[in-house]
């Protein structure tokens, strides 16, 4: 868990350890932004019966965004969006075989009801996942809403105009 707060309002899952290398990328802006959060592996297919316990307790624990990180055939984000009412941003790990579009495939074609905020394979969806969590989290937080719209506007500031040679 990260940040000053104490309890998480951010929960990053993954479906395996091999999947933190990427969704690590995640908790950049989250920790720039002093957002709570907490990391756990939990795997649709390995541990279902983890996976509904963690979706059956998230909310009640003070979680407001799941951010899930899976491969090949992805399920975690859509099986925890099935399982709770919280926002989950889905995030799809690159595979050896099919290099994420098995992943990016699979969280997309999301049956009508069970929606995710499904993000760019690998490095970059994991920090954008990060980014919109605390977007989402900004709606009802005037303190972290401040925060990022100075976060982005030093991002906007940090792009030069003229290119150096």
């Amino acid at each position: 868990m990260s940040s000053s707060q104490t309890t998480p309002k951010v929960s990053i899952i993954m479906g395996s350890q091999s999947d933190w290398n990427s969704m690590q990328h995640a908790t950049t802006v989250l920790d720039e932004l002093d957002v709570a959060y907490e990391t756990k592996i939990v795997s649709a297919h390995r541990t279902p019966n983890r996976l509904y316990q963690f979706c059956d307790e998230a909310a009640e624990r003070g979680i407001e965004v799941i951010i899930a990180g899976a491969g090949g055939s992805a399920h975690l984000a859509g099986m925890a969006a099935a399982m709770t009412w919280l926002p989950v941003i889905a995030v799809p790990m690159s595979s050896k075989q099919l290099k994420g579009m098995d992943s990016l495939l699979s969280m997309v074609q999301m049956p009508k009801g069970v929606a995710v905020a499904c993000q760019a394979i690998g490095d970059a969806g994991a920090f954008n996942g990060g980014l919109l969590a605390a977007q989402i989290l900004s709606l009802h937080n005037p303190s972290l809403r401040k925060a990022l719209q100075q976060w982005r506007a030093q991002q906007t500031a940090s792009v030069a105009e003229e290119v150096a040679s």
